[in-house]
């Protein structure tokens, strides 16, 4: 009788090994740039996002350099990127089946309120670069070919200064937004930075936005969907799929809208998806 016993409890554990129970399914992995991360908006979204449709996000804040080439590799499945001509090539080559833009906001030149190198009184995003390289002046750079970084060196391109270290005064981080705002913050330097991870790190920083709204400082983010044809069994494509409408969702949009509101007195993000109205 009991070598019945034994027999059958030898038989279930290979029938449970060769057959497991559904393990979870794995979460959705989110690359996303370090500026929406640290201006605090996916808690805000997240949460509602799981909740209405049970699946879970891994997110992974690097620079849009690095999310882009994580999509390329199919090593996530969907990606939150500020950088427009770098996703309109992932596009091209087929790594992406989409690009929605879903939000925007300008990016601020920030530095002391004093303002040495006078950059308030500059013409244009091109001109006041031109005015910190005079100045030599303090600043900072992420240097980390994120979208914000990709923007500064097309500045620097603009304002006639070809190499990304540009003047004596001119330090690279290599970090996300809210580490490099913080470096800024000590040195009493100028900086480049999207104004929602500025207004959320501004009294930790005591800088001022010195620069005013520009076509050249615009900062559009969009949300892309890896080609799941290209990377067989490795991408989420449903999971991608509802994270890409969820943001594009009416109500999702008006949560963006009003993000920051409360807080600073004004929203740190503009959705693309609804009218707002004027400013």
């Amino acid at each position: 009788m009991r070598s019945r016993w034994i027999c059958l409890a030898a038989f279930l554990a290979a029938l449970f090994a060769a057959s497991p129970a559904p393990a979870e399914e794995r979460a959705l992995l989110l690359a996303t740039t370090t500026s929406v991360r640290d201006s605090r908006l996916l808690d805000e979204l997240l949460p509602r996002f799981h909740a209405g449709t049970d699946v879970r996000v891994k997110t992974i804040a690097v620079g849009t350099g690095a999310a882009l080439r994580m999509g390329s590799e199919g090593n996530v499945d969907v990606l939150l990127t500020h950088a427009p001509s770098a996703e309109q090539e992932l596009v091209a080559s087929g790594s992406v089946v989409s690009r929605e833009p879903f939000m925007e906001n300008y990016f601020v030149i920030a530095g002391p309120p004093e303002d040495p190198a006078a950059i308030r009184q500059a013409a244009s995003p091109a001109d006041a670069f031109r005015r910190l390289a005079a100045a030599s002046a303090a600043y900072v750079s992420r240097g980390d070919d994120s979208g914000t970084h990709k923007r500064e060196l097309a500045l620097l391109a603009a304002a006639g200064l070809a190499r990304s270290e540009a003047w004596t005064g001119f330090l690279q981080t290599g970090s996300g937004m809210g580490l490099t705002l913080l470096v800024a913050g000590q040195r009493r330097a100028y900086v480049l930075s999207d104004i929602g991870t500025f207004l959320a790190y501004r009294e930790r920083t005591a800088l001022a936005s010195l620069s005013r709204p520009h076509p050249e400082l615009r900062n559009v983010y969009s949300v892309l969907r890896v080609n799941p044809a290209l990377f067989p069994d490795r991408i989420q494509a449903a999971a991608a799929e509802q994270f890409s409408a969820f943001l594009l969702d009416v109500k999702t949009q008006e949560q963006i809208g009003s993000f920051g509101l409360e807080r600073f007195g004004r929203p740190l993000f503009r959705p693309l998806f609804i009218d707002l109205g004027a400013d």
